[in-house]
């Protein structure tokens, strides 16, 4: 059985739960999850796929994830390996491809690392969750890209069909 490690980088739970989501889905892999943190603690030489997930906060992928890609490039040319982005622009039809993405484009053109796999997935505005200053900037730009700006809201964008054909893609 091949064994599978999913990696995620998130702030506010929305990419864990998809790579939650794509574990369910690899029935035919032996899959572990962890944070990047904890991930770069260990060696992916273990691994036949390494899945990583990480989320944008404005703008901008953690720090950590480039880190990770830094110091692991090597061992994730050898294997085969996958990345998503996730991201609230990606609610938008032109801008929820790797192609067309702004933020998958920004990546790719920061690390020299070239998964086998892409995927971008709209990610979750959770407004009651957010402190009051993440809160009144999330809401600011959601004004300024017509998006929803009702602060006592949760507005969840993840296309989970999108996520199970990514799935189904990973495990073939």
């Amino acid at each position: 059985m091949s064994r599978t490690l999913i990696i995620y980088s998130t702030i506010d739970g929305q990419t864990k739960a998809i790579c939650e989501r794509i574990a369910s889905l690899l029935v035919n892999a032996k899959t572990e999850i962890m944070t990047i943190e904890q991930a770069g603690q260990n060696g992916l030489s273990n691994f036949n796929q390494v899945i990583i997930g990480a989320s944008i906060r404005y703008g901008k992928h953690r720090p950590e994830l480039y880190n990770f890609l830094k110091r692991h490039r090597e061992e994730l040319e050898k294997i085969k390996s996958a990345f998503f982005s996730v991201n609230v622009v990606a609610r938008k039809p032109l801008k929820n491809t790797p192609e067309t993405n702004p933020y998958m484009i920004k990546f790719l053109g920061l690390t020299p690392w070239r998964p086998d796999q892409l995927a971008v997935f709209a990610g979750k505005i959770d407004y009651p969750k957010y402190g009051f200053i993440d809160k009144q900037m999330i809401r600011f730009i959601m004004w300024m890209t017509k998006g929803p700006t009702d602060i006592s809201g949760t507005f969840e964008f993840t296309d989970w069909s999108a996520v199970e054909d990514f799935a189904e893609r990973l495990s073939s």
